[in-house]
Formats: structure tokens, sequence, C-alpha cells
């Protein structure tokens, strides 16, 4: 920031496995959503390496980026995104259009419960609908990792719980690496491994040993 650094992220050293389920937990201004950008090939670090599958992101050029991106990782935000003038099915099948080897939208939105809501426009769908569709855009081109950043925040609890539902079936159904970054502390129980941020370090690391279905939850 002009000619002061802001140092986002300090000796920060993890791997997240095929099939995880990941929590990144901590405050804003942690460096959770720095990190989770850099984990999808959003942003590059200024120093360290990232390794997919053994291939250094921070050594890629921008367009090995974006195929990186288009191939590989699936993005949910706390806002949605969706186009207005497009129906939940068209929403979706802006991805796999492009994608190799997608999903069908009406596949993609039956993992997420919304196979009555294919032909809504999102003014007609709830919030948690909404995000549910951006879910089923995210992974209908079968992504190896699913990067998810507050997709609950704008939510409330029991809207929020259903969405949380359906990135869990996305993770044990298709097998997908998921990370969810958050700051409600309440949905590290439903996690294989959680992982808490402070001042853009890492302060712990623990697996769940009993881990909670997200119907369970409370807060």
């Amino acid at each position: 920031m002009g000619e002061v650094d802001v140092h986002a992220l300090r000796g920060v050293n993890l791997t997240l496995l095929d099939s995880e389920f990941l929590v990144l937990l901590g405050p804003s201004g942690s460096g959770k959503s720095t990190l989770l950008n850099i984990l999808g090939g959003l942003d590059v670090p200024t120093a360290g390496r990232v390794l997919y599958r053994g291939h250094d992101l921070t050594a890629a050029e921008d367009r090995e980026l974006t195929d990186y991106r288009r191939r590989h990782v699936g993005f949910v935000f706390q806002f949605y995104n969706l186009i207005p003038s497009l129906t939940a099915r068209e929403n979706v099948a802006l991805v796999t259009d492009i994608a190799e080897h997608p999903l069908a939208p009406t596949e993609a939105l039956d993992l997420v419960n919304l196979t009555d809501r294919l032909d809504h426009f999102p003014s007609q769908l709830s919030g948690g609908e909404q995000q549910r569709v951006a879910i089923a855009r995210a992974i209908a081109k079968r992504p190896d990792v699913l990067l998810c950043d507050e997709p609950t925040g704008a939510l409330d609890i029991s809207t929020g719980i259903v969405v949380l539902e359906a990135i869990e079936r996305i993770n044990r159904e298709l097998g997908t690496a998921t990370a969810v970054i958050t700051h409600n502390a309440a949905v590290s129980a439903i996690a294989d491994t959680v992982i808490t941020l402070s001042d853009g370090r890492i302060g712990s690391v623990r697996e769940n040993d009993h881990k909670l279905r997200a119907h369970t939850l409370e807060w």
C-alpha cells in the first residue's frame, strides 16, 4: 500500500488432501481470503511456493494460472455473482459450456437440492437458494478443489446450514477437496481439519476425531 508493506501472510505451511474438508478459521483481517486466493491461483505470493500436484503455481504464467482455475478449481464467494437475466439452469450452464467433462446443469442443481428451481431467475430465489446455485455452478465442471469464502456470511443460521449441507454433500459424494473459510467457529465442527489463522500466521492445526453433520450445527 504505497510505501507501506502489508504482510497478509507470514510463514504459512499447509497441505490440502484429496477429498479432505478443511476449515480455515479466523477473524477479519487474519489472512483467510488472501490464503484462499493464493490457493485458487487468483493471487501469487511475493515469497514461498504453492504446489498443485507437484506443479509450481508460483512459477506459472498468467495463461497457466487461468488454465489451472478453469480446469481444477471451483470458487464460492459470500456474494452469489449470478447473472440476473439467466435462470438457475442457465447460470450453471455458463460453466458447463467451457468445462471438459462437466456435470449436466440439472445434475449439479440436484446435488444442491434445487431440482424444483431450475427455471427460476435469481430474483425469484431466496438468498440461500442463490448461494446453492452458485455452489452448483462451481462444482458443475467437476473441480478437484472447491474453495469457499464465507459462503454463509450473508445468511441466517437456518439458511446457512442448508448451504453447508450442500457443500458437505459435494465433498462426500464427489470427493472434492474442499476448503471453507469462515469467522464462525461453529462451522469448524463439520471439518476433517481445522486451521486457525491470526495476523497472517497459522495459530493451530487440529483434526476432528468426531465430525458433526451440518444439520446438527448451532450458533
